[in-house]
């Protein structure tokens, strides 16, 4: 048995285009100060359910399904070490410091470290998989142990059961016999199939406003979209990972840590606007967060505990 919290990339970006029509009976006359406004009057409470979180040190394993560059590989690989970096050692605003954010729901700090890395470059389940072969790839990973996610990512290639359609990505748990539960996530390249919807900001949508997209800023629409996912689907398995932990909604399609702040990156964000963020003077890229090695990264707001508030970096 398993259990699955969808990361509904695609039902909160409809979501957000209904609201900015639902919101502009007259669009000539509608203004950003209106949109703000009325966005930030929607009370956000997460409710705590008493069940476990990821708290700790939490390691992270890694399957790669498809092909991945190494600088593919690199781009991600440096963002999961930016979370556990220490402040001090990267110029703000930070990775580490937009992951601090945990640290205010139950049980203290959470720490991440990269596990075991598994490269499955010949699809040995093929490239079309179903949420059940996804699971097993997770329980794959690096083995079943506590205190870990073992996260599959899929190469742009690979068509994932509900891809594109209603998620960009997926956390939840599975269950062995040696082991009770077992934390996983996946998240998918959705370069080739739908970056308007995965991959938003860094390409148009398909509906609603059609605002310039951001410069990628590690120059990957594809993997830099995977960022934003990979980042909605961790917070989500620390703070929820078992169904029962932080959400607000139904445990089957919770609005989470993240998933709750959809579509918010920087200060004044509204529906089809990702809010203001920094630009890089050389590149033109957007980004909002600094990690190792000089990488800049795009990372979405974070439901605050205490403040419950959507927290930006910028």
């Amino acid at each position: 048995m398993a259990s699955i919290n969808q990361l509904a990339v695609l039902s909160s970006l409809s979501l957000i285009v209904l609201l900015s029509f639902s919101l502009l009976p007259d669009p000539c006359l509608a203004t950003t100060r209106k949109l703000s406004a009325l966005v930030q009057q929607q009370p956000l409470v997460l409710k705590y359910h008493n069940g476990p979180l990821l708290k700790g040190n939490v390691t992270v394993n890694l399957l790669w399904y498809g092909k991945f560059s190494p600088t593919q590989r690199s781009i991600i690989v440096d963002f999961l070490y930016s979370l556990g970096s220490p402040t001090k050692r990267t110029p703000p605003p930070s990775v580490s410091s937009w992951w601090q954010t945990t640290e205010k729901y139950k049980g203290g700090p959470c720490s991440v470290a990269v596990g075991n890395q598994i490269l499955d470059g010949k699809y040995s389940l093929g490239k079309s998989l179903k949420t059940q072969q996804i699971i097993a790839l997770a329980s794959k990973a690096a083995g079943v142990k506590s205190n870990t996610i073992n996260v599959v990512l899929t190469s742009a290639d690979v068509a994932v059961d509900g891809f594109c359609m209603s998620r960009c990505g997926t956390h939840g748990s599975g269950q062995t016999k040696r082991v009770n539960k077992f934390a996983y996530a996946w998240v998918g390249d959705s370069m080739t199939q739908c970056p308007g919807q995965c991959a938003w900001p860094f390409h148009q949508p398909i509906y609603g406003p059609q605002t310039p997209p951001l410069v990628s800023p590690n120059g990957d629409v594809g993997v830099d979209g995977m960022i934003i996912n990979l980042a909605t689907v961790l917070a989500g398995t620390v703070t929820n990972p078992f169904k029962n932990g932080y959400f607000q909604g139904t445990s089957d399609a919770p609005l989470e840590a993240v998933s709750a702040c959809t579509g918010v990156f920087g200060k004044g964000a509204y529906p089809g606007y990702p809010g203001k963020v920094l630009v890089d003077k050389t590149t033109g890229a957007s980004y909002n967060a600094v990690g190792l090695n000089g990488r800049k990264y795009l990372l979405p707001a974070m439901w605050d505990p205490k403040t419950s508030t959507c927290k930006t970096l910028v």
